[in-house]
């Protein structure tokens, strides 16, 4: 007996956002669902349309739209620029008109679509930030490492990243690594080795929320300016409380409330087409 392969066929739209690119798809629907093989070949480079990251746009019962965000390896995380291109592409839609509430991953979120295709991106409060040895570990809806560097430009994120990622210590949930550089003006430059993706991305906007606030301890204030290497952003926060100052020793706690955080930059549609799994 022959077996026939089932083929599927979807519309899609590609954006970026500050160098972090995605495979968007109109799922209002919802009669479209993806395997993690689909998954990774959607986003493969050579073999499908390439990406860092897909995303489907869904209906919610009491919020303007659902989130449903997949990595590249077909992993699920919040994503803060996928969060910001989402708004930019639920506004293309009709759905929304410059102000949304909308679910994903970790929990509801607002978002507001400014001139020139800014989107300002509430994120979640964060209420502590971990010292291990000179490094900061932080949540700000996916998990981050924060690694302080000189001349971030030429440092090897790959391998270093793939080093600390692949450890003993968080080889079994994995974890964002960032590099983080500070510069003059209030300014930090932020290069990132993602999870999920497993490489450098040109940007990240969890991680550069999170190296904005490890930032804060090192006296920049808010709002922080950041560069990447796929374009530049800010992060605002507000600090609610703070018990102590500095860090508590090694592998200790900072009990300091983050509110009020914003993830500040670009979202833009590149091109749209169709695909044939």
């Amino acid at each position: 007996m022959r077996l026939y392969k089932t083929q599927m066929k979807f519309h899609f739209y590609k954006y970026q956002a500050t160098g972090n690119d995605f495979v968007m798809i109109d799922n209002r629907s919802g009669q479209i669902s993806f395997s993690v093989e689909q998954i990774q070949k959607i986003c493969d480079r050579k073999f499908g349309i390439g990406a860092d990251g897909l995303m489907l746009i869904e209906k919610h019962p009491t919020l303007d739209f659902n989130l449903q965000y997949y990595n590249s390896d077909g992993s699920q995380s919040l994503c803060g620029n996928g969060s910001r291109a989402a708004m930019h592409f639920a506004s293309f839609l009709g759905m929304v008109n410059g102000r949304a509430s909308f679910h994903a991953f970790d929990g509801q979120h607002d978002a507001e679509l400014l001139a020139n295709g800014i989107v300002r991106l509430k994120m979640n409060d964060t209420k502590a930030i971990e010292a291990i040895d000179d490094d900061f570990k932080i949540n700000t809806g996916s998990p981050h490492l924060i690694r302080f560097v000189q001349h971030v430009t030429s440092y090897p994120v790959f391998e270093e990243g793939r080093k600390i990622r692949y450890s003993e210590l968080y080889k079994a949930n994995g974890i964002n690594i960032n590099f983080v550089e500070l510069l003059p003006n209030n300014t930090i430059f932020v290069r990132t080795y993602e999870r999920g993706v497993e490489n450098e991305t040109l940007s990240c906007g969890t991680g550069v929320t999170a190296a904005a606030l490890a930032a804060s301890l090192k006296g920049y204030q808010s709002p922080v300016s950041i560069k990447a290497l796929g374009g530049d952003l800010s992060v605002e926060f507000k600090i609610a409380r703070l018990k102590d100052e500095g860090v508590q020793g090694q592998s200790g706690v900072q009990p300091t409330d983050f509110q009020d955080i914003f993830l500040i930059g670009p979202a833009k549609m590149v091109f749209e087409g169709d695909l044939e799994l």
